[in-house]
């Protein structure tokens, strides 16, 4: 199984610190956002993944040629001019990075990467500014039980803003950012066929408005219900939260030892 993860649009709601990376990589706990989405899919055994690139790619390019390197025990011999790595800790991951262009699309990118997808078998798709403590292994097995096109996530979001519980004029509690309205939304995680990339017409298309709207029309879209922990990172406000949960040892996303 292969995930697609986008990560080349610019994120202009957090331009804090897009203006200087591309949104997945602005860190969390020390290491990218796009790393903490690559360990969620790597604890269910997904470890083959295609990043679209695009805004600042070259900084993606350069975290990942120089991955091994920064998660292993390295002699250096100045002298002799050799390198000698000790202890690998490195995750088995094999990841291929794809520039899809900087002004593309979410529908566009996906329809770029096509050729390093397998015909006729289902992959991952996500995008690479969100964290959840969903079970990708599930989502799958949901996937593969329905025979439909495309599955995706759906979430219950929290609500932004804290609760008045009143009687009449008297506040008798607050609840601080309690559940949203119970609507279920997207959630961004896909399970799907490659068939759906015949949906997008190119590079100014976004998945989220025709082909999903199209799948939808065809009761070719599932949704895999799930209840637990999702956030994504649009806001600094939103990025501080991940970064203090994450401090604090309470990242419910962490599913890794």
């Amino acid at each position: 199984m292969k995930a697609v993860i986008l990560a080349g649009g610019l994120g202009t709601r957090i331009l804090e610190e897009s203006h200087l990376k591309p949104k997945p990589m602005i860190e969390i706990g020390g290491k990218p956002m796009l790393w903490h989405i690559m360990k969620v899919f790597s604890h269910h055994g997904v470890n083959e993944f295609i990043i679209c690139v695009g805004y600042k790619g070259y900084l993606i390019k350069e975290f990942f040629s120089n991955y091994f390197l920064h998660m292993s025990d390295v002699t250096f011999d100045m002298r002799n001019n050799r390198m000698e790595v000790h202890e690998r800790h490195a995750e088995p991951w094999r990841v291929t990075l794809v520039d899809t262009g900087a002004d593309t699309l979410t529908g566009g990118r996906l329809k770029r990467v096509r050729e390093y997808l397998e015909p006729g078998k289902p992959f991952c798709f996500t995008y690479g500014d969100g964290v959840a403590d969903i079970d990708i292994a599930a989502e799958i097995a949901f996937h593969r039980a329905h025979g439909r096109l495309a599955t995706v996530a759906a979430v219950q979001p929290p609500g932004r803003y804290g609760a008045l519980v009143r009687q009449g004029d008297a506040v008798t509690a607050f609840m601080e950012k309690p559940q949203g309205d119970g609507g279920w939304i997207n959630g961004g995680f896909f399970v799907l066929q490659p068939d759906v990339i015949d949906l997008i017409d190119g590079d100014g298309c976004s998945w989220e408005v025709e082909p999903m709207q199209a799948l939808a029309a065809q009761q070719q879209l599932m949704a895999y219900e799930h209840a637990g922990f999702w956030q994504p990172m649009d806001t600094l406000r939103e990025k501080n939260l991940l970064e203090d949960m994450w401090q604090s040892g309470t990242a419910p996303w962490k599913l890794w030892p």
